[in-house]
C-alpha cells in the first residue's frame, strides 16, 4: 500500500510540473502566431511560389550577365 501511495505522489509531482510547462508552451505558440499576423507574414502566400516560376535563369541570359559584369 505504501508503494502505491508513493507512486501516486510521484505522478502528482510530475503533473504539477507538466501542466504549467504545457501552458507556457501554448502561450509561446499563441504569441508567435499573433506576432506573425501583426508583421504581415501571411499577407502574400502565392507570390513567392509564383516568383520561382517567373525567374529568368536561361543559360544565355546568365552567360551575357557574367560577361557584362567582367567587362
Amino acid at each position: 500500500m505504501t508503494n502505491l501511495l508513493g507512486l501516486f505522489s510521484t505522478l502528482m509531482d510530475i503533473i504539477f510540473l507538466l501542466i504549467p510547462l504545457a501552458l507556457l508552451l501554448v502561450g509561446i505558440a499563441i504569441s508567435s502566431f499573433i506576432w506573425a499576423v501583426n508583421k504581415d507574414q501571411f499577407e502574400d502566400l502565392k507570390g513567392p511560389a509564383h516568383s520561382i516560376l517567373l525567374d529568368d535563369d536561361r543559360p544565355e541570359y546568365l552567360s551575357n550577365r557574367t560577361q557584362n559584369s567582367v567587362d
